[in-house]
């Protein structure tokens, strides 16, 4: 089953502010520990055209969904993040900047998207900390030692921006081709089309996960 897992690309379709991609991270760490090819393709969920106001009754909402996901994944949601970032008026669920920062760790090292996206992830979710500014992000970066990331977000260079556009224009047609109902979704590609597991897997048992991606 080994074989049958690291010989296939995984792709890895999220945004930076779902709750539930965050509770994915421990599954995506142990892939990529043990030899899987992560691809991670952000499908601008949040950003674009989808940026909403965080208003007091999608905050309770959230909320209550982040404690199920904590039950489920053993990630934390810290009061912190309550009372920072779910509990500030006038503020935006705009995942933007935080997709553009983790294009930008890894415009070179495609490798450090994960990291990036688990740096933004532990900011927001754990330390209440902004992630939906650019000043936010490039904090964020800079503090997990990737100054240049952090640099290209507060001044986006033509190359970011063009890599931008071309991996999020990817994952969202992915996400629609894969008929996929939601984010986080995996995609594994062999020589043949992309096949789809959704996001159950990644909440049960390693070597559930590991199994559905070797039969797919």
């Amino acid at each position: 089953m080994e074989s049958a897992v690291t010989d296939a690309t995984v792709t890895y379709l999220f945004d930076p502010l779902c709750g539930w991609c965050y509770g994915a991270t421990p599954m995506l760490d142990r892939l990529a520990a043990n030899g899987v090819a992560l691809e991670l393709v952000p499908t601008g969920l949040f950003s674009g055209a989808g940026p909403r106001p965080l208003d007091a009754g999608f905050a309770a909402y959230a909320w209550d969904n982040d404690q199920r996901i904590a039950r489920l994944s053993g990630q934390r949601f810290t009061q912190a993040y309550l009372d920072n970032v779910l509990n500030v008026s006038d503020t935006l669920l705009d995942s933007s900047s935080a997709t553009l920062g983790i294009v930008a760790a890894g415009l070179d090292e495609p490798g450090r998207r994960l990291p990036a996206l688990s740096a933004i992830q532990h900011a927001r979710y754990v330390d209440g900390r902004d992630i939906v500014t650019v000043d936010g992000v490039a904090a964020v970066l800079a503090d997990a030692g990737m100054d240049d990331a952090a640099n290209m977000v507060k001044a986006p260079t033509d190359a970011l921006m063009l890599s931008h556009r071309d991996l999020v224009g990817r994952g969202r047609a992915l996400f629609q081709r894969l008929n996929a109902n939601g984010v986080p979704a995996l995609a594994v590609v062999r020589k043949t089309a992309p096949r789809l597991i959704g996001a159950n897997p990644l909440f049960g048992s390693y070597d559930n996960l590991v199994a559905h991606i070797a039969a797919a």
